[in-house]
């Protein structure tokens, strides 16, 4: 990835922004010992690292929603 991109300001705050949500879902899993949430969040912490802020933000959102119709679903 380009360094210029990697130090785009709305990348730093989307990753903050995401990282952090992902934070909480890998916390959440580990404590609950739910392995959707717990992998929802490692996927998510992950994106953050790697994608473009647009991207990051579509895959994250794409995720949490992955993430709720699994746990409706009853997995």
């Amino acid at each position: 990835m380009d360094f210029n991109v990697m130090t785009n300001q709305n990348f730093i705050w989307a990753s903050m922004f995401w990282g952090a949500v992902g934070g909480g879902y890998l916390l959440y899993g580990w404590r609950q010992r739910a392995a959707i949430p717990l992998a929802g969040g490692a996927a998510m912490t992950a994106a953050s690292f790697i994608l473009p802020a647009l991207w990051m933000s579509l895959v994250a959102a794409a995720i949490m929603v992955a993430v709720w119709w699994l746990c409706r679903q009853g997995y």
